[in-house]
């Protein structure tokens, strides 16, 4: 057993916010920051027991700009 950092990337849907891990594809939901993350967390731990991890690399994030008519 080891402990291995992922990616959690939060976005709000009416009044849940929704978290992703994309290494390994599990999301989950909370009514707080907090608690989307400890259940993502859990999700990812319990998809983990049942599915090997392969060795992936971290997701490459960055920013561009748009034009959006006002």
């Amino acid at each position: 057993m080891f402990i291995r950092t992922f990616t959690a990337v939060l976005h709000k849907e009416d009044d849940l916010y929704v978290a992703e891990c994309p290494e390994v594809g599990t999301i989950s939901q909370g009514y707080t920051i907090e608690e989307a993350i400890a259940n993502l967390k859990e999700a990812t731990e319990l998809y983990l027991e049942e599915f090997s991890l392969e060795e992936i690399s971290k997701p490459l994030m960055t920013t561009f700009e748009a034009v959006v008519n006002a």
